[in-house]
């Protein structure tokens, strides 16, 4: 791999994978003017993503636009993360499971830029919610749904990977689904990293899906957090519920050790060179694995529980690659061919309501003004 780089010296100088991709037939630098507001597809405190008609050639895509900071200097904090993620976007363009960017746009008379994507549909975490609401007692998805979701996902996580690429926040929401359901891609490179990149690296993602090594500090920790990720998100496709989501880090950790067992020099030899190892109070009681419990044969094959408990596995050198994952025998049997239309992805019948763009342009944003809003 060569000498590693800092994270602050990595990214947006990079020329050979320069912003581009998309369909090939617009220039990757646009200006918003370009496009016609339909709706907003989401908005937070990181700012908002839109939906867009190309007024040139009709067509869809999704505008992300991140709030906009002043730091040091009156520069807008987050522009250097806009342009990188542009980048690790624009290698992974042509994925069939990693949602393809076509470019950056500008507001001419702001400057913000805006990442352009392609329109997917709605995130795995609205879907799983309309599928929860409709009660029955049943789990969300089937077992030949979340194999069929587990399989594309594995798929992107793997070319990441093999680019020494860490996504960092895999999640329900950050899972794209279309296609009428046939469809999952991964989105969202916002919090990604190089493992170019020199240690120590910070703590990334959201509340539930960290991986373990990660909470407790580990500083070189690599690509498989985003197993344990993908794991999290299986094991709440079929549970209907997040299985770590705690109200404090701690809390997380409490979880896990509880369903998973509590960590030891056995199990994880490396687990007392932690720089939290120590600082939690483990019960006794948590002294052997639960997962079965959780998921019985009825509910998970064997072949399918094998590739669960693999991902969440507690120490990472004893936990599946995403690569090691699709050789194993749950995904060797196709569900991609005839069999497709029963295994389609449970989209609820109506499409979730969306709001209304308020006008048809880009003169209202949820974050205030434009030039308060800087894509990524």
């Amino acid at each position: 791999m060569g000498e590693k780089r800092s994270a602050a010296d990595s990214g947006i100088t990079d020329t050979d994978e320069h912003a581009g991709g998309g369909d090939g037939k617009r220039s990757c630098f646009e200006s918003t003017d370009d496009y016609e507001v339909t709706c907003w597809l989401g908005k937070g405190a990181f700012g908002a993503v839109v939906r867009a008609r190309h007024r040139a050639t009709g067509k869809d895509v999704a505008l992300k636009f991140l709030r906009r900071r002043r730091g040091m200097g009156g520069k807008a904090v987050g522009e250097d993360g806009l342009l990188r993620e542009a980048i690790f976007l624009a290698r992974f363009s042509h994925h069939p499971s990693i949602v393809q960017y076509h470019g950056l746009a500008c507001h001419p008379s702001s400057g913000t830029w805006c990442l352009v994507l392609e329109h997917v549909g709605p995130s795995l975490s609205r879907v799983l919610q309309e599928r929860r609401g409709g009660g029955g007692g049943e789990p969300p998805f089937t077992q030949e749904e979340v194999r069929r979701i587990m399989r594309q996902l594995l798929s992107g996580v793997q070319r990441l990977h093999e680019r020494h690429i860490v996504h960092r926040d895999i999640k329900p929401g950050n899972i794209l689904v279309g296609d009428g359901g046939g469809v999952v891609k991964l989105c969202d490179l916002g919090l990604a990293m190089d493992t170019a990149w020199k240690p120590p690296y910070q703590k990334a993602g959201s509340p539930g899906y960290k991986a373990p090594e990660m909470l407790l500090g580990k500083p070189d920790y690599d690509e498989l957090v985003d197993v344990w990720s993908l794991g999290c998100v299986m094991g709440e496709l079929l549970a209907g519920v997040p299985l770590f989501r705690g109200h404090s880090e701690t809390d997380e950790l409490f979880r896990i050790f509880r369903l998973l067992g509590a960590p030891c020099r056995q199990t994880w030899p490396s687990y007392p060179s932690l720089p939290l190892f120590g600082a939690l109070p483990l019960c006794r009681s948590w002294d052997r694995n639960r997962l079965r419990e959780l998921f019985p044969e009825e509910r998970l094959s064997r072949d399918g529980f094998e590739v669960l408990n693999g991902f969440l596995t507690c120490n990472p050198d004893a936990r599946l690659s995403a690569a090691e994952a699709l050789r194993l025998p749950w995904f060797s049997a196709t569900v991609d061919g005839a069999a497709a239309a029963d295994a389609k992805i449970g989209q609820p019948a109506s499409s979730p309501r969306q709001e209304p763009a308020a006008a048809a342009s880009f003169a209202a944003f949820p974050c205030g003004d434009p030039g308060d809003c800087v894509a990524g």
